[in-house]
């Protein structure tokens, strides 16, 4: 059995009503009552927001909190009933975790996890995550992209244009070859057992994905279950470029 890397709170079932302007999602939760939950992810969420489907809340008990309960789980049924993770604060907290245990012996040895440090051609970008080990190890630049968009057993990302995800890529091949550069992609689904760029949602991010490689860097697909009880982490997807 795998061990659970999260465990989510207390969290609470129903059905999903609408989801509109982004951060609102109407929700009928099991006893009938009707809520608006916070949607933590600003994507259009490319199909795993169909009205009607089954979805999990969690509840903050923050009093100054406009919105009390935050949309945590969509289940899909692209292939078999599958949980979908929806909130995209959770990913880095993941990865962090999983950096922490040293489950990705893809990236070898590094002492040092730091997040969020400035970087970038102009110095206004932050990435995700900077390991560093000893004098002799090169440092791993790491960013992290949640991707929930799949076609079948394909993960797919982006699911739509994103100038910002163009920009990471272009900012981690300047830094090739002298340092290593990682691409995780946080499959956040456990029905997906590869990976591929989303070239019919952002052809140029597909094209820059693919000239990064042939630069030297490195892809991490990698697949995560995830249930009401948790996430736990699975390994890599078959990348398909």
């Amino acid at each position: 059995m795998l061990d659970w890397l999260y465990r989510y709170p207390t969290l609470y079932p129903g059905v999903l009503l609408k989801r509109y302007k982004r951060f609102f999602a109407d929700v009928q939760l099991a006893d009938g009552q009707i809520v608006t939950a916070h949607c933590p992810n600003t994507g259009p969420m490319t199909g795993v927001s169909t009205p009607g489907s089954l979805v999990q809340l969690s509840q903050s008990d923050n009093p100054n909190r406009k919105l009390a309960y935050t949309l945590e789980l969509i289940q899909v049924h692209d292939n078999e009933p599958t949980w979908v993770g929806v909130n995209t604060a959770l990913p880095n907290r993941i990865v962090k975790l999983a950096l922490a245990k040293y489950l990705f012996p893809e990236l070898g040895n590094y002492s040092q996890i730091k997040g969020e440090v400035v970087y970038g051609l102009d110095k206004k970008s932050r990435v995700d995550f900077l390991l560093t080990g000893n004098d002799t190890a090169p440092s791993i630049y790491l960013e992290v992209k949640n991707t929930t968009w799949a076609q079948g057993n394909l993960a797919l990302f982006p699911d739509t244009e994103t100038t910002r995800g163009q920009k990471h890529l272009r900012e981690l091949m300047a830094l090739l070859p002298v340092t290593r550069a990682v691409m995780l992609y946080f499959i956040n689904r456990g029905d997906c057992t590869e990976f591929a760029p989303g070239d019919s949602k952002d052809p140029v991010y597909g094209q820059l994905l693919r000239q990064a490689i042939a630069l030297g860097l490195e892809v991490l697909p990698c697949r995560f279950d995830i249930s009401p009880e948790g996430i736990r982490y699975l390994g890599l997807a078959k990348l398909r470029i």
